[in-house]
């Protein structure tokens, strides 16, 4: 945890949280809009998990999520978000009944562990390939990102 988190708890309250973004949200344009209080900060590694896509009652193709695999590793970034802007990103992805928030620890390009909150989809029975649209906005959080 970095120390300006540390700073935030001391006074008795958090303000703001890290969160781990890894389709969609990585799109800085669709984050700006969902989260507007959001700040980039950096990239991250999610290890032993598994990006995954799946159905979506009311949506077309497969949605994003993520799921515990032993030697896998998800790609994403983080981003420093208000309280505010989690309850925004929690309806855009369905908390609590779609997905539910996990704490989980990511790693920094510089080996570094930090706690962030991300989102899980609650349902992943059903595999689906997403639509070409939709996967086009994660490239671009990807290219966002210099990831890719």
């Amino acid at each position: 945890m970095s120390l300006d988190m540390n700073k935030r708890i001391e006074k008795g309250k958090i303000d703001s949280m890290y969160y781990f973004a890894y389709a969609s949200n990585l799109n800085r344009k669709q984050m700006s809009e969902r989260a507007p209080d959001s700040k980039p900060k950096f990239v991250a590694t999610l290890p032993n998990f598994k990006l995954t896509f799946t159905a979506r009652p009311g949506r077309q193709g497969g949605v994003a999520s993520i799921r515990p695999h032993r030697g896998e590793k998800v790609l994403g970034a983080i981003y420093e978000i208000s309280e505010r802007d989690l309850k925004r990103l929690d309806g855009y992805e369905g908390y609590p009944t779609v997905y539910d928030r996990r704490k989980v620890t990511i790693w920094t390009e510089t080996n570094e562990p930090v706690e962030a909150m991300t989102y899980i989809k609650i349902d992943q029975t059903r595999e689906l390939e997403p639509t070409p649209d939709y996967l086009a906005v994660i490239q671009q959080g990807y290219r966002d990102w210099q990831i890719v």
